[in-house]
């Protein structure tokens, strides 16, 4: 009988081993919970004055990013787990990645200045370096929503109402959300 319960009991816990296993999974996933801060520089064009905008996940206020009507701006994205730079990782995984810019309230237009290491083999630019030309914030109320979308099944760089890039499928790596005002 003791033979027999060590048996079952061994049988179980090889089950419940190979059933754990993740080797089917994508190594470049990044889980939301991984990714602590999304971190943007926002480099004026005309002063050269790079400002940071850091927002932290689960934090009870948003950064307010303070932009003027009429001037440009390049802006980097910077993803986080604490103090480690997830960026690297997010590039070499290019083709699993994209950024969706949804601006709220304000009339932004939206280029992606992404070099080579991060266009998609489709052609379409992840969005890590972007420049913002400022035409109107509308409201007090204005904000940017940022997603970061990982194994979407298409992508396109196509603008519809001040919202930059759009996907099918996939899921979200990380959302950020930035008050605006000028």
């Amino acid at each position: 009988m003791k033979i027999i319960i060590n048996t079952l009991l061994y049988i179980s816990l090889a089950l419940l081993l190979v059933s754990c296993h993740r080797a089917d999974e994508d190594q470049d996933v990044i889980s939301q919970e991984e990714i602590s801060n999304v971190i943007l520089l926002v480099h004026d064009n005309q002063t050269g004055i790079t400002k940071t905008y850091n927002y932290t996940a689960n934090a009870t206020e948003n950064p307010l990013i303070s932009l003027e009507n009429g001037k440009e701006y390049t802006v980097d994205v910077v993803f986080k787990n604490g103090n480690e730079d997830l960026n690297s990782e997010i590039l070499e995984a290019k083709d699993e990645h994209f950024l969706i810019f949804q601006f709220i309230d304000a009339q932004i237009q939206l280029t992606r200045l992404s070099g080579a290491n991060d266009t998609r083999s489709d052609g379409n630019k992840i969005g890590m370096k972007t420049k913002w030309k400022i035409n109107a914030i509308n409201s007090p109320s204005a904000k940017l929503n940022l997603t970061l979308n990982h194994a979407a099944i298409s992508v396109s760089e196509a603008e519809n109402n001040f919202t930059y890039g759009s996907v099918d499928g996939g899921e979200t790596d990380a959302e950020a959300v930035y008050n605006l005002s000028n």
